[in-house]
């Protein structure tokens, strides 16, 4: 029978359909290790003994060595995950974004698709979709990034809607700004290695989170503080944040940097949607440092009304 028909099938005892691998390991027994090595046969379902016939019953020594059945199922390859920095269709969050930049150095990361009565939109940073609010409503949002590759003529996803205004004298809650996709079909919400957001909630102290960004890729963190008030440096000056959220890597590997602006902070296990990363301090952000990246609070970030006010709504889930 051909090995696809065989992988297909209804599980039966029949070794040519049961017997997926053969391998060398150690003995289990009722998954206890024994010290014994043994010829593993590898099968999709392991059957009682009263329940195999005599033709379908697998050996018990082969060459001398004892036999041990072990269930694993079917193997299939694992999906490749793309390159965040390439052209992705549909562009999913976790993916380079980024707004026709004259110094050709900006790429930022698609966070999540939201929507609102007037369409779908693509929710990211104001630094990324819409230069620190120097943009007009209209401009092009292209995917990837031009820093990364993305091709004017060719690569426009979505263009910029609306911002939340940076305060130079006040306080600031968010970085957040919106694109329209010019198509739907072209982004999905499902972001790289994670899946789709299934909800937002608040973030709590101590929660693991995880996110995947354009240049660090999939990391995890633990918030580690929030509430927390800072002044973050722009290019275009210094701004004050409140209620922020601190993240730190649950590794080595820091949990974020340049270039991941824009990712959605979602809580591990569940989905739940909690931030937006839109910073992080370089002191605490090196190759040996666990970093701690700040994040806007999730529940303003999103669009709801006629004119797709970035600050409230629902993610696509």
């Amino acid at each position: 029978m051909p090995a696809s028909r065989a992988m297909t099938s209804a599980i039966s005892p029949a070794p040519n359909l049961n017997l997926v691998g053969v391998g060398v390991g150690e003995k289990l027994v009722d998954g206890r290790r024994t010290g014994i090595m043994c010829v593993k046969l590898l099968v999709r379902a392991k059957y009682h003994e009263k329940h195999i016939s005599e033709e379908h019953m697998l050996p018990t020594l082969i060459d001398d060595m004892p036999v041990d059945v072990e269930e694993v199922g079917v193997f299939r390859r694992f999906d490749a995950i793309p390159d965040p920095r390439s052209r992705i269709r549909p562009a999913q969050p976790g993916c380079s974004i980024g707004f026709d930049d004259p110094t050709g150095t900006m790429a930022g990361t698609l966070g999540a698709l939201v929507r609102d009565a007037n369409g779908v939109y693509i929710l990211s940073n104001n630094h990324v979709l819409a230069n620190e609010g120097a943009l007009a409503p209209g401009a092009p949002i292209y995917q990837p990034g031009l820093v990364d590759g993305g091709n004017p003529a060719t690569d426009q996803i979505a263009q910029l809607t609306n911002f939340v205004a940076l305060q130079p004298g006040g306080t600031n809650q968010v970085d957040c700004a919106v694109a329209a996709l010019a198509n739907p079909g072209d982004a999905s919400n499902s972001i790289l290695q994670i899946g789709p957001p299934r909800s937002a909630g608040a973030a709590q102290f101590d929660m693991v989170v995880q996110k995947f960004g354009r240049t660090t890729a999939y990391t995890a963190g633990q918030i580690t503080s929030v509430d927390t008030d800072m002044t973050v440096q722009y290019e275009s000056g210094s701004y004050t944040f409140v209620g922020q959220i601190l993240v730190t890597s649950l590794d080595a590997k820091p949990f974020a940097g340049a270039g991941d602006s824009g990712s959605l902070i979602v809580e591990r296990g569940t989905n739940m949607a909690v931030g937006l990363l839109f910073a992080g301090s370089p002191a605490r952000m090196g190759p040996d440092s666990r970093g701690e990246p700040e994040f806007s609070r999730w529940k303003h970030c999103l669009p709801t009304n006629s004119q797709s006010d970035p600050r409230r709504a629902a993610p696509l889930a």
